[in-house]
C-alpha cells in the first residue's frame, strides 16, 4: 500500500483549478487515455506574459490529479520564464513527496507545462519529438527518446527507476531488456561527457529500501534469466550493508563452478549496476 502525504490527499479530494479556460492563451495535452493517464493544461496570460489563470483536466489516478492541481497553484502569478524553471521534483516536493511508483504523475505535469510553453513560443512540442522515436514500451507507448531523456535528466540506472518516471516496463515486461540497453548506452555517454569535462556523474544517495530494490531489479532482469537458460536459478536471501547473501538453485546449486558463478557473474553484475563495494556470499542454512 502506498503512503500518501496529507497534501497529496488534500489536492486529490479537493483539487484546485479544475476545468477548461474557453479563452485560454494556450493549451497542451500530454499522455494518452489508452495508456491510463492524460492531462490537458490551459493557461491564460496577460499582456506582460504573466500567467493569470491555469486550469487542468486530468484522467488518471489520485497522484495525477493531485500533481496537476499542485502545478496550477504553483504557476499562477508567475511569468512564463519563472514557470518554466519548475521541475517535476518541485511538484513532488510541493505535495510533500510522492511514492516512487507515482513519480511519473509529477513528470506528466512538468511535460504538459513544457508543451504549453513550447507552443507559446512556436517551438516544437517536446512530446511530438519523442513520437518520432522508436516505440520501446508498447503497453504505454513510450519511445526510446523519452527513456533516454529521463535517464539523463534524473541520473537513472535501473529499469525500476525508468518505470517510476515513465511507466515503461510496467506492463507485460517484454521491453525490459531494451530499456536496460538504453540505460547502459545513455550512462556510457554521460560518463564519456563527464570525463571529457573532468567531472564525475553525480551519485544519488539511496535509502536502504531503494538499494535493496535495485539489487532485486538487477537479479530479476540481469542475472536470473541467464542462470535459467542453463537450468539454474538464484534467490536473494538477505542484504547486510554491502554484503548480499544469495542462494543458488537448480543446476547452479550442484555445479562445481558455483563459486565462480557467484564471484565472476553475480557479484560483477551487482557491482556494475548497484555499487562497486558489493560482496556476494552464498547463504548458509
Amino acid at each position: 500500500m502506498w503512503e500518501y502525504s496529507d497534501k497529496v490527499r488534500e489536492h486529490f479530494t479537493n483539487p484546485r483549478n479544475v476545468g477548461e479556460i474557453e479563452d485560454a492563451t494556450v493549451s497542451a495535452e500530454v499522455g494518452s487515455l489508452a495508456c491510463g493517464d492524460a492531462l490537458r493544461l490551459y493557461l491564460k496570460l496577460d499582456d506582460d506574459g504573466k500567467i493569470t489563470e491555469a486550469k487542468f483536466m486530468t484522467f488518471g489516478c489520485g497522484s495525477a490529479i493531485a500533481s496537476s492541481s499542485a502545478l496550477t497553484e504553483m504557476i499562477i502569478g508567475k511569468t512564463i520564464e519563472e514557470a518554466e524553471k519548475i521541475t517535476d521534483q518541485d511538484i513532488a516536493d510541493y505535495l510533500g513527496g510522492l511514492p516512487e511508483a507515482k513519480v511519473h504523475c509529477s513528470v506528466m505535469g512538468r511535460e504538459a507545462l513544457e508543451a504549453a510553453i513550447a507552443k507559446l513560443r512556436g517551438e516544437p512540442v517536446p512530446d511530438s519529438e519523442e513520437d518520432e522515436g522508436k516505440i520501446v514500451c508498447n503497453c504505454f507507448a513510450i519511445t526510446d527518446k523519452k527513456i533516454e531523456r529521463v535517464v539523463r535528466e534524473h541520473n537513472l540506472s535501473t529499469v525500476d527507476e525508468v518505470t517510476h518516471y515513465t511507466k515503461a516496463g510496467g506492463g507485460c515486461g517484454s521491453c525490459v531488456l531494451e530499456i536496460e540497453d538504453i540505460i547502459r548506452k545513455v550512462r556510457g555517454d554521460m560518463e564519456q561527457e563527464a570525463k571529457a569535462e573532468g567531472k564525475d556523474i553525480p551519485s544519488k544517495r539511496m535509502t536502504n529500501l531503494a538499494r535493496i530494490r535495485k539489487i532485486e531489479d538487477v537479479i530479476d532482469y540481469q542475472i536470473r534469466p541467464s542462470l535459467q537458460k542453463d537450468g539454474g536459478d538464484i534467490e536473494l536471501i538477505d542484504v547486510e550493508g554491502n554484503t548480499v547473501y544469495v542462494a543458488l538453485e537448480g543446476s547452479c546449486a550442484s555445479c562445481k563452478l558455483s563459486d565462480v558463478t557467484l564471484s565472476n557473474f553475480v557479484q560483477d553484475k551487482l557491482r556494475e549496476f548497484v555499487s562497486p563495494e558489493i560482496i556476494v556470499k552464498e547463504a548458509l542454512y
